[in-house]
């Protein structure tokens, strides 16, 4: 019985290195191709962005000034107000008056079975007179060339839609711990090369918070009609389009675009248990997504930590543990120095899975009990 740990120890080592290995390796590979969006090409097409936003007060004035500031493209500034309680209207309003790229689009009342931004969504779309499309969050900020450079992404790509991932602000303990796992995830369990070879909705990923399309595609795919009553359109429109037979792509947005999308902790659990069940957190992913996570990106420190504590023997395994800790935090460090992510935030990256397995578990939960939700004052039933 003595062994006993010590054959433990080695083959939850094991197991460590090996679920660990898979995001290390992944995401040297993808760092590769995961590129910013190219220079500017000449003659780029008119573009409609569009803006859903409901109580955006607060941020609303700073994403119209950034847009009208844009070089490399005309374009309109279509904002729906989606019947906010705030001053968002006359916000935009006021603007629309002095500048006539800016148009308010009242929005209509929300029909049964769509979710508030699906529907706000459609709307812009069916109101833009253009033919590319420019969805933005209200929280994001673009850099001049952010607008142009994407959309010349989208003419390279051959895709029919393409989504930027922003630079993520992180003013609340969660959103620092948290948020900094979006490219994690993305990078580390998604094969990009095979991503673009493929059609797969399987293979789909994307970002709500910037997306570019053109009118025809959009058209094609049943723009967000197609994903009505979705609460996560980063995941769901591009598997939507895909099932069109649309080619989707993602590209890096760090240097041309921030988003602020949430700012205390609790906005962000909700935000995140919000999206869970349509993503990591649905009934057919929670398990392989747990085991991968729990076993490659927390049992390393543990194991390292039983022994520092005295609680396992110092031989091999505990050399094996450690190699699988270097590969944990590799992807997580990578992100500090790419993407302009916190090193104290991924010094604490196994305590981040926990939380963030946590919220998918407590999503997943809530679905089951048929629980619902709410987000900017509106009731929410998770699909």
């Amino acid at each position: 019985m003595s062994d006993f740990p010590t054959v433990l120890v080695a083959v939850g080592a094991v197991a460590a290195v090996v679920l660990a290995a898979l995001p290390a390796g992944l995401m040297l590979a993808n760092l590769k191709r995961f590129q910013r969006s190219p220079a500017t090409a000449p003659g780029a097409p008119a573009v409609s962005v569009l803006v859903p936003a409901r109580n955006e007060a607060a941020v609303i004035d700073g994403l119209i000034e950034c847009v009208l500031a844009s070089q490399g493209c005309d374009l309109e500034l279509l904002i729906l107000d989606d019947a906010s309680t705030d001053d968002t209207a006359q916000r935009v309003a006021a603007w629309a008056a002095r500048d006539t790229r800016v148009r308010l689009v009242h929005g209509q009342p929300l029909p049964a079975g769509w979710c508030g931004k699906q529907h706000a969504c459609q709307q812009l779309a069916d109101a833009a007179q253009q033919p590319t499309l420019v969805f933005l969050d209200a929280d994001v900020r673009v850099r001049p060339e952010a607008i142009a450079r994407g959309v010349t992404f989208l003419q390279q790509s051959g895709s029919g839609l393409v989504s930027g991932f922003p630079l993520q602000e992180t003013p609340a303990f969660l959103a620092w711990l948290l948020l900094p796992l979006i490219h994690f995830i993305l990078l580390g369990f998604l094969p990009l090369s095979r991503s673009r070879a493929s059609l797969s909705p399987a293979l789909a990923a994307g970002c709500g918070q910037f997306f570019i399309t053109t009118q025809v595609a959009y058209r094609q795919a049943g723009g967000h009609a197609a994903i009505r009553a979705s609460l996560h359109d980063g995941v769901m429109l591009p598997r939507a389009f895909r099932r069109a037979g649309l080619q989707t792509d993602i590209f890096d947005a760090t240097d041309t675009a921030t988003c602020r999308m949430y700012e205390t902790s609790r906005e962000v659990f909700g935000g995140l248990a919000k999206n869970a069940t349509e993503g990591i957190g649905s009934p057919r992913t929670i398990v392989p997504f747990t085991l991968l996570l729990a076993g490659g990106q927390v049992l390393p420190a543990g194991l390292l930590g039983l022994w520092l504590a005295g609680l396992i023997p110092a031989d091999r395994p505990v050399a094996v543990a450690a190699f699988a800790c270097i590969l944990s935090y590799l992807p997580r460090l990578l992100g500090v120095i790419r993407f302009r992510q916190s090193l104290g935030s991924s010094l604490l990256h196994p305590l981040a899975i926990v939380l963030f397995l946590g919220i998918q578990w407590y999503a997943l939960v809530r679905r089951g009990l048929g629980l619902s939700t709410s987000w900017k004052g509106r009731r929410l039933t998770p699909q």
